[in-house]
């Protein structure tokens, strides 16, 4: 990173690769790390039954049933309530734990980030249609931006910004050869 001085202050250039600072780069890696901790946070707590949001007995390894545990509760409201309780099912679990190990450790490697950007996003706005926010007594406090949505923003900014080349394997990701044969892979 090149470094000039203008009237006794140090400007710092951006970075040529991203055009980002090294503070914007490391800004962007910690936003990664935490997003990509909320994934795998899911997948540990209902697989195991931390407490948190699963107890011990509804644990996934206990025979617990993480999506259509949801699927199936109170908490799925609105029009398209019939649609979520119909897909509820042992597949769907399968699925969704898939689709948060997947994703939060991706997120937090620093590899394949336009992929899981896209696939945690689906996740994230399909929990959110299921909560259905636009009723009032929703569970959400705002109906049109909500966690879900924050979340599935911020995938889409550390893949866009390519935050897993710092403090993660993304340049060595993308250097694979498989990989920039397909670049969606990215």
């Amino acid at each position: 990173m090149a470094s000039t001085t203008t009237r006794g202050a140090a400007v710092t250039a951006p970075a040529a690769t991203t055009g980002t600072t090294l503070l914007q780069r490391r800004t962007l890696a910690v936003l990664r790390l935490a997003t990509g901790f909320i994934f795998l946070w899911a997948f540990l707590d209902k697989t195991f039954g931390l407490g948190f949001s699963t107890p011990s007995e509804r644990a996934w390894l206990n025979g617990g049933t993480p999506a259509q545990g949801f699927l199936n509760s109170p908490g799925v409201t609105g029009p398209l309530q019939p649609f979520f309780v119909g897909i509820a099912s042992p597949l769907v679990d399968f699925l969704f734990m898939l689709g948060m190990i997947a994703v939060g450790l991706a997120v937090m490697l620093g590899v394949g980030l336009r992929i899981s950007a896209v696939a945690g996003s689906l996740i994230m706005v399909f929990m959110y249609l299921a909560e259905w926010p636009f009723t009032a007594g929703a569970a959400s406090t705002n109906p049109l931006v909500d966690y879900h949505i924050i979340y599935a923003l911020a995938l889409i900014v550390v893949a866009v910004f390519a935050a897993g080349d710092t403090w993660g394997f993304g340049k060595t990701w993308k250097s694979l050869p498989i990989v920039q044969k397909y670049t969606w892979l990215v």
